[in-house]
């Protein structure tokens, strides 16, 4: 298993300065991917924007939306975004897909949330025959488009995977909510036949160090405030020594994940200092 680490885009305080020397810094490694989250009604930066910056300035490092809110995006002008930020990267990009459960990203593009599941069916769908017609250029890296993963939890994210994507994304959580996923996608991918080898990704939040602990729960407790009681579930989960660090990448590892992204809670050098040591 790989370790990506996620990119400070929607924490409180990160600017130009701490994201040119965190994609500096993460491009030496040990870290295999760069990941960005996605949220329209927020203050945090474009995650296609960042990518692209990051790509400016690295050669090595894998690029991941983990993940876009795919409804939110014309089609045709995600094709075109996407398929101009692989080939500018020399095909790093890996394209994570998923709902979005926030409503007040909806409301603000204007795209009614009920639609969502049929707007992303139809997305898949529409990013495939656009890839693989090359009607919109330029070229990917690799025919039919960069690799895509879809994200969530319900049977019909399972179903959309296995029909249009290379490979499942989990949201976060503990190792053994990952294994549950993992195995519903294992059994999609069977069931539709597929030859081809099935990428399984997952995520965690960290915050390491006692003076980081509290900014890192408060985040958290506020960008899922949306969800209510959860919120504090989430918060919890968060990884805030390296003994936790470590039994939770090893868990990840056990259960079959094949990239585990880490995204800091904190915008601070230091924390990608310290998952660096951990991780080396």
């Amino acid at each position: 298993m790989q370790v990506g680490i996620g990119l400070p885009t929607t924490t409180p305080g990160a600017d130009r300065t701490l994201f040119l020397e965190w994609v500096q810094k993460a491009e030496q490694g040990p870290f295999s991917s760069l990941g960005v989250f996605d949220r329209l009604a927020y203050n945090s930066y474009d995650p296609l924007v960042s990518l692209s910056a990051a790509a400016a300035i690295t050669n090595r490092i894998r690029l991941a939306t983990t993940i876009l809110t795919g409804p939110l995006y014309n089609n045709a002008l995600l094709a075109k975004s996407l398929a101009s930020l692989d080939a500018l990267s020399g095909g790093r990009l890996i394209v994570g897909l998923g709902l979005g459960a926030r409503e007040s990203d909806y409301d603000l593009a204007g795209i009614p949330h009920r639609s969502r599941g049929r707007r992303f069916g139809e997305q898949l769908a529409a990013l495939r025959s656009i890839w693989e017609a090359d009607t919109i250029g330029p070229k990917t890296a690799c025919a039919g488009g960069p690799p895509l993963l879809v994200g969530g939890l319900s049977d019909q994210t399972f179903a959309r995977m296995a029909r249009y994507a290379n490979g499942y994304l989990h949201g976060g959580g503990p190792p053994q909510t990952f294994a549950k996923a993992a195995e519903k996608a294992r059994a999609a991918w069977l069931d539709a036949g597929r030859p081809d080898r099935l990428q399984l990704w997952g995520m965690g939040y960290y915050a390491l160090g006692e003076e980081a602990v509290e900014s890192g729960t408060n985040y958290l407790r506020q960008y899922y405030e949306f969800t209510g009681p959860f919120a504090e579930r989430i918060a919890a989960g968060l990884l805030k020594t390296p003994q936790a660090l470590v039994q939770f990448i090893r868990g990840y590892q056990e259960a079959g994940c094949e990239e585990l992204i880490l995204f800091p809670t904190v915008s601070s050098l230091t924390q990608l200092d310290r998952l660096a040591d951990e991780v080396g």
